[in-house]
């Protein structure tokens, strides 16, 4: 299942510029993505989002995040504004070997948690080997 090709890292100014689209500004999350022999782990980071304001979802074979980011110090004087506001958007294709009934998500500390369980099918498989 797991593809042992290095993944290019984008660079740091690519992955904190805003994106727009729909109207308005979303960030790209830092994700992290770890393989067991039981589950895929992602770990994403976003920052001001609380947990009812995530919609995490799994539609034909992609999961789709998105966290929405409450406006902060509305009707103050700004004197210095460097955190941008915006939503989170992220999705990503998932393996069919994925079990989607059993996956499992928990944000805490600004970090979301999504656990993909994978199939029985898809798990390996120790092969008992007999001395003859």
């Amino acid at each position: 299942m797991a593809d042992n090709t290095t993944l290019t890292q984008k660079s740091r100014a690519e992955q904190t510029t805003p994106e727009s689209t729909w109207g308005g500004t979303y960030f790209t999350p830092r994700v992290d993505i770890f393989e067991t022999a039981d589950e895929l782990t992602l770990l994403a980071d976003l920052p001001g989002v609380r947990s009812e304001d995530l919609d995490l979802r799994y539609e034909n074979g992609e999961l789709l995040l998105h966290g929405k980011v409450a406006p902060r110090h509305s009707g103050a004087q700004m004197w210095l504004n460097e955190y941008e506001v915006g939503d989170f958007y992220r999705a990503f294709s998932i393996n069919e070997s994925i079990d989607s009934s059993r996956i499992s998500a928990a944000c805490k500390n600004g970090v979301l948690t999504v656990h993909l369980p994978k199939t029985e099918r898809a798990k390996p498989k120790q092969i008992a080997v007999k001395a003859t």
